[in-house]
This record gives C-alpha cells, structure tokens and sequence, in this order.
C-alpha cells in the first residue's frame, strides 16, 4: 500500500508558509509591537514548538514576512517590462507596477513603516537591493543610455527616485489618488528623460 504521508520537505514549507501568512495578518492588524508570539501561534493553529521550530523569535518571523512581501514587490515590478518598450517607458511601468503592488493592504505598513522600526534601515535596504531597487538601477542606467546622459551618476538618482516611489506608495495608502500619483510620477520620469521624436 502507498503512503498517502507528504514529504517532509513539503509539509515544511506549508507550515513555514502557515505560520508567516497567520504573523502578516496580525503584524497587519495590530502592528508589530502588539501582536506577540502566542497570538500567531493561534492564529495559525500550530504549538508554540512548531513556531520555534521555523523562527527563534519574533522578529525573524517578522524578517521572514517582510522577505515575502519585498519579493512580491520584486516581481510585481519585473513582470512590468514589455519587450520592445524604451528604457524610459519601462521606467515609467516599473513605478506603476511598484505603486499597485505596494496598494496590497498592509504592505505600506510592513515595508515602509514598521519594517524600518524593528529591523533597521540597513537590514530593509538589503531587501531593497536584492529585488525592486536592482530593477531600478538598471532601469536607470538604460534610460540614461538611451537619453545619452552617461554623465549623470546612477546611485543618487537611484537613491532620490525611490524615495519618490516610497513617499508615493505611503500617499496612496493616506487616500491620494493612486492615478494622479501616476500622473506626477509619469511627468517626472518624462522631463528627467525626454523622448526624441
């Protein structure tokens, strides 16, 4: 008779994806300083064993959340890119795809509010650099390719477009209109990198 039992692999990554998705909701709704270990634990519907078995405490579980959301973001933006689109436009859609994926209630909070106050600017910059911020550079030094501007250094403009992009995602998440935050995010992007005709 066959074992019907799932691989010890898979039934791992179902909790650790359990426990994570119980901690989101709860750093979510109470933040992070509220929501305590036992919470999430019944949240999840696990033992307090079973959350020490995958994080040793609450702020790696709240690294681990914050991971999950930064590669969402990640891919959200990489999924923007058409082929055949010009830098400046692929520039234009990555900001678009960053906004709407940075609409996904909660992930304003994680990533830019809390994420900062529990792990450190340098520990959420890391995130940064390993999914959205390294499309932005090389979105950066293609359109400043494109626009013949090689003179202007990458890392500033980097470093002030997505200070823009951050402030523009937390305005959405007070109620600004997300299109007309795309309206002056498009203008921007469009003087600092004009099409020829």
């Amino acid at each position: 008779m066959k074992s019907t039992r799932r691989p010890n692999v898979e039934r791992t990554a179902d909790m650790r994806a359990r426990l994570i998705a119980a901690a989101r909701a709860l750093f979510v709704a109470e933040g992070y300083a509220a929501a305590s270990t036992p919470s999430i634990v019944a949240a999840a519907g696990v033992t307090r064993g079973a959350l020490y078995h995958h994080f040793p405490d609450k702020q790696a579980i709240f690294h681990a959340v914050l991971l999950a959301e930064a590669e969402a973001v990640g891919t959200a933006i990489a999924a923007a890119e058409r082929p055949g689109m010009s830098a400046r436009d692929s520039l234009v859609a990555g900001a678009g795809a960053y906004l709407a994926a940075m609409a996904v209630p909660g992930r304003v909070r994680l990533l830019l509010i809390d994420g900062p106050a529990v792990l450190g600017r340098e520990a959420l910059h890391a995130m940064e650099r390993a999914h959205g911020e390294a499309a932005l550079r090389e979105g950066l030094q293609s359109a400043l390719a494109e626009a013949g501007r090689m003179d202007v250094p990458v890392e500033p403009l980097a470093i002030l477009l997505s200070a823009l992009f951050e402030r523009a995602a937390v305005a959405a998440a007070d109620g600004m209109a997300p299109d007309a935050l795309m309206n002056a995010v498009n203008f921007i992007i469009s003087g600092l990198f004009p099409q020829g005709d």
